[in-house]
């Protein structure tokens, strides 16, 4: 067998095709990004971004009624988005097999919130399988799908940031075909309202049950002995790190997580004078064993929130008084922090630019415009999911207007984000009658994963040049007049653009139209600073541009701005913010 080095991520895309998977789909979110992008170099696999997590569920759903292997993919903020369907999908005999592949991400690394997507499976009556090395997601993904046809359940496999981006040895094996039996018409199983509903309540029920006594006996699940009085029961990333500590303790390593094989477990537990349960990020183990009765411990020695490293399970054993340590052998993370910013040229800095001069309050929303938040710019004040800023915007001017303060509200969301939750909220906003001013930031790409397309992509992506959606049109189509498209890379245009909107009464909406440089490889000639004009008073710095830092020049007594050709890709915003002209552009190429 040829075995190569994969990614978690890679292993998922892997594992359904070995498994004769068909109908793949996603909406990008980190961790689980790459897991569609690798997807797609399968020719058998049909594999698709959707608008939202929604219409990812419902494709995949579709291509499970129709017979086919299917599999949705997302981030674990993604499943709320995608709860309506699935939570009533899980109540229909699953036909072709059904995998919902999450990505959850322990220690906030790229996400808003912490969700234990566990929790999903006993709230949605579905087994919840745990990998711990890409070998096991691959193969877990093929038995996931096995597992979904035989008990016709969907299938839960829940993987954390660290599983996703890691890299292991998978052994290849070849696609074994899964024929695609086609859609059935069968109301009784694919329509769910009562009396149909009502009677898959029952079937769910059974199905768990059976589920449960499976798991009892699954053959994923491994115990490892050293003759020890501690049980450690544990999954995923955890037991890969506990193994790096070698304590000598018996590991109980659990494949499906939920339903729990509570009788093996119990029967085993009586062998030991004390159990431990690791687990990220919540206590979701932990809490059954003990309404099962079953004495555990775990969330009194190991965190709630945060990964499980290797250094948090020392510390814990050692407060646990199982294992002690040398304290040089518990390391400290000593690595500096880095604070993420907007790229060379990125179309959002001139925006953030103004709103912090013009000191707007202004409703935040999710995207790399999210850093808005951050310095130097800090002119997001919340943050809080896709599309929220347009419904948050409403609520806040509503409450500000009944206590007689009249000050205008902005708005901010992405292209991919519009189209992804934002429609909804701009509908809303259409007859509100408050003065909010929406800034639509259309650089043609989700660009914060990797610059996936979106509806306006067209003419950037040949394959893509016959469809285009006009964001402008779009919110033409709900009734809404106060429209002005600008260039943001025009500073003075688009800053009296703004601040004009925001002085007219009622809804108005900037679209500002300039793409993504990463993503576009979008560069011209760069600019430099003439020092003896420069006057140091740090202007083109605070649009927080990474070319651009102070210099102490040659016969000089204090610092000047300073660009680096090699990254300025000539976006001009720097030379339109400088009160004396000293930043020009060079004459030579790009």
């Amino acid at each position: 067998m040829e075995k190569v080095v994969m990614t978690g991520n890679e292993a998922v895309s892997r594992g359904f095709w070995e498994a004769g998977g068909t109908i793949a789909s996603s909406y990008p979110g980190s961790p689980t990004v790459s897991i569609l992008e690798s997807m797609k170099t399968y020719e058998d696999i049909y594999a698709e971004w959707g608008t939202n997590e929604k219409v990812a569920m419902e494709i995949a759903i579709g291509g499970s009624v129709a017979g086919a292997r299917s599999l949705v993919s997302m981030k674990h903020v993604g499943i709320n988005i995608a709860s309506d369907p699935f939570m009533t999908f899980t109540q229909i005999k699953t036909k072709g097999g059904f995998l919902l592949v999450v990505g959850d991400d322990p220690g906030l690394s790229s996400s808003q919130n912490e969700q234990d997507s566990r929790f999903w499976g006993k709230y949605a009556n579905i087994p919840v399988l745990d990998p711990s090395t890409p070998q096991e997601v691959k193969d877990y993904v093929i038995d996931g799908l096995r597992i979904s046809e035989e008990f016709n359940t969907p299938v839960l496999l829940r993987l954390t940031s660290r599983l996703c981006h890691c890299r292991g040895i998978v052994e290849l094996g070849e696609r074994k075909e899964a024929p695609i039996s086609g859609f059935e018409e069968d109301q009784s199983r694919y329509c769910m309202l009562p009396p149909y509903a009502n009677s898959a309540q029952h079937f769910m029920k059974d199905r768990m049950e059976k589920l449960q006594n499976y798991n009892n006996t699954y053959s994923k699940n491994t115990l490892e002995r050293k003759n020890s009085s501690v049980l450690v029961i544990t999954s995923s990333m955890c037991y890969e790190n506990l193994k790096e500590v070698d304590a000598q303790v018996d590991i109980l390593k659990l494949a499906m997580v939920w339903p729990l094989p509570i009788d093996y477990v119990r029967k085993l537990s009586s062998n030991y004078e004390k159990v431990l349960v690791i687990e990220e990020t919540l206590g979701f183990i932990e809490e059954e064993l003990k309404i099962n009765n079953i004495q555990a411990e775990g969330k009194k020695y190991f965190p709630f929130t945060g990964e499980i490293s290797i250094e948090v399970i020392k510390n814990g054993l050692m407060e646990a008084g199982i294992y002690s340590f040398k304290k040089e052998e518990i390391l400290q993370d000593t690595s500096v922090p880095r604070t993420p910013m907007l790229c060379a040229g990125c179309p959002h800095r001139p925006i953030f630019h103004i709103l912090k001069k013009i000191k707007a309050t202004v409703i935040g929303d999710i995207g790399c415009y999210s850093l808005g938040i951050l310095e130097p710019f800090e002119v997001h004040k919340t943050n809080i999911s896709m599309g929220a800023s347009l419904g948050m915007a409403l609520g806040v001017a509503k409450a500000q207007s009944m206590s007689g303060n009249k000050k205008p509200i902005v708005a901010t969301i992405g292209d991919g984000t519009f189209f992804h939750s934002g429609m909804t909220g701009f509908l809303q906003l259409a007859s509100s009658g408050e003065n909010i001013t929406v800034i639509v930031m259309d650089n043609r790409t989700t660009a914060m994963t990797g610059g996936q397309v979106t509806p306006t992509t067209s003419k950037y992506f040949k394959e893509y040049e016959n469809h285009g959606v006009s964001v402008h049109e779009v919110i033409e189509s709900f009734g809404i007049k106060d429209i002005t498209v600008v260039d943001q890379f025009k500073y003075k245009e688009t800053k009296a653009a703004i601040t004009d909107a925001m002085k007219r009464e009622g809804l108005s909406v900037i679209v500002a139209t300039r793409p993504c440089a990463l993503n576009f490889k979008i560069k011209e000639p760069h600019f430099y600073v003439d020092e003896n004009t420069c006057i140091g008073c740090r202007s083109c710095i605070q649009t927080n541009c990474p070319p651009i830092s102070m210099k102490l020049y040659e016969g000089k007594t204090k610092k000047n701005s300073y660009i680096d050709p090699d990254m300025c890709v000539g976006c001009s915003v720097c030379s339109q913010v400088c009160p004396v002209g000293a930043i020009k552009r060079s004459t030579g190429e790009a």
